[in-house]
This record gives C-alpha cells, structure tokens and sequence, in this order.
C-alpha cells in the first residue's frame, strides 16, 4: 500500500484539532504538524497523535507555511488538511480504499464548505487534496494557496467538510496580508488581485474591489471560473451601492463568455424582482433550474441556486402574479427540499 502524509498548518487550534486529527489517524500513515506560534493547548493536542511536529515562523504566506510541511513528509504521496475540516466515516472508507490504487499525480476531492440547517452541503467545489510527492507538488500564493494541478489528474467522489467553529476570528486577516505585501511592493499575479478583490468585498469596500476586478479581468492567463466569478462580484457590488442598471448589466455580459449559471439566472430573477418585473423573474429562475452543473469545471458550487432558491422565489413571483396555484406547486418544491426551513414555515402558515 502506498505511504500517504497528510499535512497540517496550525496555529491556536485546540478547539477543532482533536476532531479533525481523529479523522486523519483512520487513513493517514504519517501526519505532519507545523505550528505556526500556537499559544493554547495545541501542541500538546497535536502530541497525542504524531510525533511529527514541527515549529515555523509565520511569514503572513500560507503557501510557505504549507510548503514546509510538505518538505519534513516523508510520504509517496501528500495530503493536507486544515484543523477544522473533518471528514464524515464513509469518506474515510473511500480514502482507504483510494490508497490502493493511488496512481496519479493529482487527486481532486471535493470541499465543502457551507452547510443548511439539515448539515446538507449549501456550497462546494473540487480542490486539488492528494498528490504525488515531487517537486511540482508545491503551494502559491500568500492567501487563498493552492497546487497547480499536474500530470494525470484524477476527480474522486470524497468529500472533505470544513467545519468552523470559531467564527469570531479576525474577519480582515486576509485583506491585511494582500495589503502587507502591496505596501512591500510585491506584484500580485492575476490570481492574487482576483482574491485580493474578493476579500475587498468581503469587507465592505466595493469600490475598490470593483477596481480591481476590472483590473484583473483585462490581464491575461486568467481561469475560466475566476473570470465568471468576477463578473458575478463586480454585480454584487454594485448591487451593494444600489446600482441596479450595472449590478444587472456584468450578469449578463457574463454570458459573452460561458453560458449562464444557476447562480447568475438567480441574482438577475432577484434584479427583476426589485424591478417589480415578476414574469422576467420567473423566466430567470426557470432557467436557473435547467442549468447544467459541471462539477470539473473548477466553479464555486452554491447548490440551493440549482432547487431551493429558484422554487422559493417562483412561489413568491406566482402569489404577486396572483397565480395561487403555482405559488403553493413551487412552495411545496421548495419544502421537499428544506421543510424545516424557517421561510418554509412561515409559508406554511400563510396558505393555511
């Protein structure tokens, strides 16, 4: 059986390592632990399941940080994993089950990362997560790391959950290391200011993630699902400062590029509705339900676009439409998927 490592970054994790390095000792046959200047009860967490731990001062660069757990495995092939991921005892089976045959150079496993009320995955996409130990088996980026795909790649149905737990943590701390490096005068690649953007908006400062977003979408050697993402932001942005003409006009010059997504025919069924043009709205959200998915396109999966979401807002375009039949077949859609749903209930109560 191949030898696989499966490496961690940490810092301050004493409420989420225990849980997820449980999960890891069923499969993994060396973890790798670098601390990062924990100060809690980390390390002596990390102690009770490898002896393979390892001290690194943080750099505000995760892919250095990552990069020098992948350096002290010893593994023919490399995992990594964050301490507040875990991985559900069906997908354990699988990765076991995958060590037998690891051929490949890069395995793809799907992330999710956002979950509904019935811990039913709302948003994920695939990630690079198992590779081959070589030297193209390496992390870029200060923020937002990832391994460039390489050689034979391979798309398995495992998924790997992230599970925060501390969601107090410093919401701004990736927008100030973007921010450290730009004041040090380093160039950003195309990536770089596509996530530096994203993490603008995160934080309320719209124009300039519109700024830069446009920036980035001028350069060269950009990702297919980054650009339809961008145009996506750049709506949401100008949505945020109440510009409904432009907010709806980069939805659509998304579709020059790739044809609409689930997520796009949403957000303009939601432009339609604060127009109070409900019969685009429902031609919108119609569409949205006949999307296609390709889940090996690289996309940001946010799966209530593709059900919850459209049935909802068709129930509640049909009742303004005064088409009480269609308002209570797309109200009931919607609860077969999430019948505990608070707006479902509430629902409920209005037809009864």
């Amino acid at each position: 059986m191949t030898k696989l490592s499966v490496c961690l970054i940490v810092k301050n994790e004493e409420k989420v390592l225990g849980r997820c390095l449980k999960c890891v000792k069923k499969f993994a046959d060396e973890i790798v632990v670098v601390d990062t200047g924990s100060t809690d009860s980390t390390l002596e967490i990390a102690k009770k399941f490898t002896s393979k731990i390892f001290q690194f001062a943080w750099q505000d660069d995760f892919s250095t940080a990552r990069n020098y757990a992948f350096k002290m495995a010893s593994g023919e092939y490399l995992m990594w994993i964050d301490a507040d991921d875990v991985i559900s005892n069906d997908n354990i089976r699988k990765i076991n089950r995958l060590k037998n045959k690891l051929t490949a150079e890069t395995y793809m496993l799907k992330y999710q990362i956002c979950f509904d009320e019935n811990n039913k995955s709302t948003y994920e996409y695939y990630r690079e997560r198992i590779v081959k130990n070589c030297a193209s088996a390496k992390f870029k980026g200060f923020v937002h790391e990832c391994i460039v795909p390489f050689g034979r790649i391979v798309y398995e149905n495992i998924a790997i959950e992230h599970k925060k737990t501390d969601l107090a943590r410093d919401k701004k701390r990736n927008l100030k290391i973007y921010q450290k490096h730009i004041k040090n005068n380093e160039k950003l690649s195309e990536r770089e200011i596509y996530y530096y953007a994203r993490e603008l908006f995160y934080n309320g400062y719209y124009k300039k993630a519109i700024k830069n977003l446009k920036k980035f979408l001028k350069m060269p050697n950009k990702f297919l699902p980054n650009i339809i993402d961008a145009y996506v932001i750049i709506s949401d942005c100008y949505l945020m400062i109440n510009d409904l003409r432009l907010s709806k006009k980069f939805l659509i010059d998304s579709m020059m590029i790739l044809p609409p997504n689930a997520k796009i025919c949403c957000k303009l069924g939601n432009i339609c509705i604060k127009e109070n043009c409900y019969e685009n709205a429902v031609f919108w959200y119609k569409t949205a339900l006949n999307s296609q998915k390709n889940e090996k396109s690289g996309e940001f999966f946010e799966n209530d676009y593709s059900g919850f979401i459209p049935y909802l807002q068709l129930s509640f375009c049909y009742y303004y439409l005064n088409d009480y039949k269609n308002f209570k077949a797309y109200h009931l859609k919607a609860k077969v998927l999430k019948p505990t749903n608070k707006i479902i209930l509430n629902n409920d109560k209005f037809i009864s």
